[in-house]
Order: structure tokens, then C-alpha cells, then sequence
């Protein structure tokens, strides 16, 4: 074991975990409070989810568009798992997140109509603002960490990574963490934050940087928050396959724009599978893709984004047209390679409307949580905008909050030395995850699954651990236990979550599977609302 008899102790009224949109726009607008506020990131600030979001951020901005209209599209992408009283918050307050955005200098793309807007998968209408073409989440990015210079009372730590909450009779009252140097630190907050973003590089193949590794998500299960949703993943259909190239996204709103799937005999199929063609919902369109590889055998189907010639490729692409010349295709004439890739982690940490985990002093928001706005499959573009809206709403229960930081007698964590293992162990984990809890599942896979990964657990050896590698493959394993076993639980198809052996939806799973350590899986039934 190693000696912690060298730890820092530290004391602030908000700690946020997490360096995206949600950590940031939470951390700005708490900070009218006057509380001082610490932000902690385990990378630099311009490596999250946020920075990789392309195709922008819906909301009902336009005079053709309503909240019930956004309600509508939500509820239909969720497969009728979605909260309704998260949709509506969503919905309704999201224009004013917005005009927050813009208010902290986000300059969304504009043509001689106001606002540009586009329309992406599953949407009825043109409703996705975005920025500097498809780097949307950059420009907000760098927006919000420009305004941390107005707040002297926000303080910002990179490479610093949370091991875990401290938690007391009286709610959470902190977390440990290491510093850069691998110092464990102590930090005592009135109130915490967990905004680590989602989980999928559980998944060998993904758009996601490799800092989602879901490390507040098991965090909080390991403290006894609930989590729920987990077996819900959504893949997103168009990610880039290159023989040397990374998984890059290729934005939803290049077919928003008009580009057409093709099949490897070079035809267009999409139509044959869903009235909305290309822009049927992600989940509808990542199986009907996965069902013209089978038949052909290839790896790959092609992106033909020659529709858009006119629309100036480059200046409306500018991200994706950068990055596919980088390995050399000509667009937009060449056909782009593309297949599906994990994208999104519906599940997450249980919280209300107010981001609040039912925890004293816990919040959760952006791909940690699990609002219910999702529901089975989340509406494409409405990730920010949830980031947004109920970020707002935990900032202003700490504005409101009269807590005060507690000093916990708690036992220090003992720190293992590193798992020299970890790097080769991950690789076989995100293998095990693709193969048989991917795009389709059955029961004799996700048992498969298990073994395999109580095999890897055996291995790892689970503990806390001194340094970043070995404690994200302890959060990586937990994680991927507990969507492996939702999917098991779920005895139905359903959005993001299809499986070969009950290939329909069931009306006895219109609810929530939901996970607290040392408690038996409860099964919640959904609320109905009033659409």
C-alpha cells in the first residue's frame, strides 16, 4: 500500500468534477453566488466530450418551432422511456440556456434569417444551432473558459482525477482525489458536483475521447447513489472507417444536409427500412446499417456527401472536411467509409429535475446523470442543451444552499500501487463490450460478457488505486457489469438497447432498471405524463 500520512486537506463551498460544457456552465453560473468553487478536470479543459460535439445544440429558437413540438420529437427518439417532467424542463427553459450561451460570447452560425439552423435524426424540423460550421461544442468550450477569467472566486485544476466521494450520516461532504503529482488530496465541499461526462470507451470501437472512461458514474455507485439506465448506449451511425484513421464522428448533420447512405453495391437503402430515411432515429438507422454489412460481408458502408456540392462543403463541414482530406479523400467527391461506432452513455447517476441525486449535497449533470430526458435513445443535439438547463437549476440550489463544508472523520483511502496490467486489460475489456453488449445483444452473449469480465476483474484486482490508468480500468469494469447486467434484465427491444432473442418492445418494460450497491435492482415503473 501506499502512504497517505502526506495528505492535503483543502476546504471550498462547490467542488465540480468534470471540465465540460456541464462543469463549466455550472461553475459560471454558481459563481454569482460569491462561494468560492473549485473545478477539477483530469485532463486540459479542450479534452471532453464537449470539445468533440459536432453537430450543435437543439432548441425551439425558430417562430415555426415550439417546446411541445421539441416534447414531441424528444418522446419519440426515447421510445417511451422518457420523463416527462425532464422533457418539459428541457424544452422549456432550453431557449433561455441559449440566449446564456450567447450572452457568454457563443456565436452561432447565422445566415439572412438569423439564427442558422439545421435539422438532424428523428427531428420533425430545422432546429440545431451551431458554430464555426460542425465544431459547435469547441466554440462553446472555448466561450465558457474565457468567462472563468471574469470569476476570481472559480479556481481550476487540470490532471487532476476524483477517486472517490466522502460520504457521511449527513450526506456527501467531499471527495479524494489525486493532484498531477499523484499526491492524494482531501477535499471538503458543502457542496459536490459530478459533471465526469459519460462511459464509452467501455466499447472497443467509439467517437469518444479517451478521457470518458465514466469514472463519476461508478464513483457515486460505489458510495451507494443510485444509477440507472445503464443498458442503454446509443451508437452513433456515421463514424469515420479509415485503416489508420482514429473513429472520427462524421456529424448527423451532414445527412441533416442531405447526404445518402450507400450500401457497398452503391445503393442508396435507408428508405427500405425507415420512412425517415436517413434521418430516422440513431438506434433505427446504426441496425439497418449493421443489416447491409451482413449481407455483403463488408466492414464498412459509404457517406455520399456529393448532394451537398452546393452547400459549400468545406465552409459548412469545416471539422470533418479537415480532417477527411488529413487521410486523403477528396471530398465531396469521394464516398465517405463509415459504420457505426458507441457515442453517447444514456444511463448514469439518478437525479430530479434539479440535478439533485436525492443525496444531501450531491448533484449530477450532462452525460453523468440520468435525468430521464433521454429516455431509450437520445434525440440527437439535445445532450448540450441538457447540460444547459439542468446545470442551470443545480447552480441555483447552490446560490440558494446555506451548507457548510463538514470535516468527516472518514478513514483515508489506501492507495494500491499502479496495475502495470491496466493498458492490456482495457484493450480486452473494450473488445468483450463491442462483441457481445454492442448493437445487438442476446442472452447467451451478455453471459459471455459476464464471465469475461469477472475473468478481467479477477486480474485487476479491484481497490483504489494511486494512479489514473489503473483506477479508470476499476470504474471501466464496474460500469461495464452494470450495463451488461441491464441488458440482461431488459427482456425487450428498445432504442438503444436491441436484443436478437426479444426482438420487440414489451409494455411490462415501460420502466427503469435501477442499481444501488448493497440494495436489490429495482425495477421503476415510468410516471405518465400529458403529452
Amino acid at each position: 500500500m501506499l502512504s497517505a500520512s502526506t495528505e492535503k486537506i483543502e476546504v471550498w463551498d462547490v467542488v465540480i468534477i468534470g471540465g465540460g460544457v456541464a462543469g463549466l456552465y455550472t461553475a459560471l453560473l454558481a459563481a454569482e453566488s460569491g462561494k468560492n468553487i473549485l473545478l477539477l478536470a483530469k485532463t486540459e479543459l479542450d479534452e471532453s466530450n464537449t470539445q468533440e460535439a459536432q453537430g450543435g445544440i437543439a432548441a425551439s429558437v425558430s417562430e415555426q418551432d415550439t417546446p411541445r413540438l421539441h416534447l414531441l420529437d424528444t418522446f419519440s427518439a426515447g421510445a417511451g422511456l422518457c420523463d416527462y417532467e425532464a422533457v418539459r424542463t428541457l424544452v422549456e427553459e432550453g431557449p433561455a440556456g441559449i440566449n446564456d450561451l450567447i450572452q457568454m460570447g457563443v456565436n452561432f452560425d447565422q445566415n439572412e434569417y438569423g439564427l442558422a439552423l439545421t435539422k438532424e435524426g428523428a427531428h420533425s424540423l430545422r432546429r440545431i444551432l451551431h458554430a464555426r460550421g460542425d465544431a459547435t461544442g469547441k466554440v462553446i468550450r472555448e466561450a465558457l473558459t474565457a468567462r472563468l477569467r471574469f470569476h476570481a472566486n472559480i479556481t481550476v485544476r487540470t490532471h487532476t482525477f476524483a477517486l472517490d466521494l466522502i460520504m457521511t450520516e449527513s450526506g456527501c461532504a467531499g471527495l479524494y482525489c489525486l493532484d498531477p503529482t499523484g499526491q492524494l488530496v482531501t477535499i471538503y465541499a458543502a457542496n459536490t458536483v459530478i459533471a465526469s461526462g459519460g462511459a464509452c470507451n467501455l466499447f472497443a470501437i467509439t467517437t469518444n475521447p479517451p478521457v470518458a472512461t465514466g469514472d463519476g458514474i461508478a464513483m457515486a455507485w460505489r458510495a451507494g447513489v443510485p444509477v440507472g439506465d445503464m443498458e442503454f448506449v446509443q451508437f452513433h451511425p456515421t463514424a469515420l472507417m479509415l485503416e489508420g484513421a482514429p473513429h472520427f464522428l462524421i456529424s448527423e448533420a451532414v445527412r441533416g444536409e442531405g447526404a445518402l447512405l450507400l450500401n457497398d453495391n452503391g445503393e442508396r437503402f435507408m428508405p427500405r427500412y425507415h420512412a425517415q430515411g436517413e434521418l430516422a432515429p440513431r438506434d433505427a438507422v446504426c441496425r439497418a446499417m449493421l443489416a447491409e454489412m451482413e449481407k455483403t460481408g463488408a466492414r464498412n458502408l459509404w457517406l455520399d456527401v456529393s448532394p451537398l456540392k452546393g452547400e459549400d462543403f468545406p465552409n459548412r463541414f469545416p471539422t470533418i472536411y479537415r480532417k477527411c482530406t488529413e487521410y486523403g479523400l477528396d471530398l465531396p467527391g469521394d464516398l465517405i467509409p463509415v459504420a457505426p461506432a458507441a457515442h453517447y452513455f444514456i444511463g448514469g447517476i439518478i437525479t430530479d429535475i434539479n440535478g439533485w441525486t436525492g443525496v444531501p449535497a450531491l448533484f449530477a449533470c450532462g452525460e453523468a446523470s440520468c435525468t430521464g430526458v433521454h429516455g431509450a435513445n437520445r434525440l440527437a443535439s439535445n445532450s448540450l442543451l441538457e447540460a444547459l438547463v439542468f446545470g442551470r437549476r443545480i447552480a441555483q440550489a447552490i446560490i440558494k444552499s446555506d451548507n457548510k463544508p463538514l470535516h468527516a472523520d472518514c478513514p483515508l483511502p489506501e492507495l494500491l500501487p499502479a496495475n502495470t496490467d491496466a493498458p492490456a486489460i482495457i484493450d480486452e475489456l473494450g473488445k468483450t463490450m463491442w462483441q457481445y453488449v454492442g448493437l445487438r445483444r442476446d442472452e447467451t452473449g451478455l453471459k459471455k460478457a459476464q464471465e469475461i469480465l469477472d475473468t478481467l476483474t479477477d486480474k485487476a484486482g479491484m481497490g483504489t488505486y494511486g494512479d489514473r490508468s489503473s483506477m479508470e480500468l476499476v470504474n471501466m469494469l464496474t460500469l461495464a457489469k452494470l450495463v451488461t447486467e441491464g441488458a440482461l434484465l431488459r427482456k425487450e427491444s428498445r432504442g438503444g438497447h436491441y436484443r436478437l432473442d426479444y426482438p420487440r418492445s414489451q409494455r411490462n418494460q415501460l420502466g427503469r432498471w435501477v442499481f444501488q450497491r448493497g440494495q436489490q435492482t429495482k425495477f421503476k415503473a415510468i410516471q405518465e405524463g400529458r403529452l
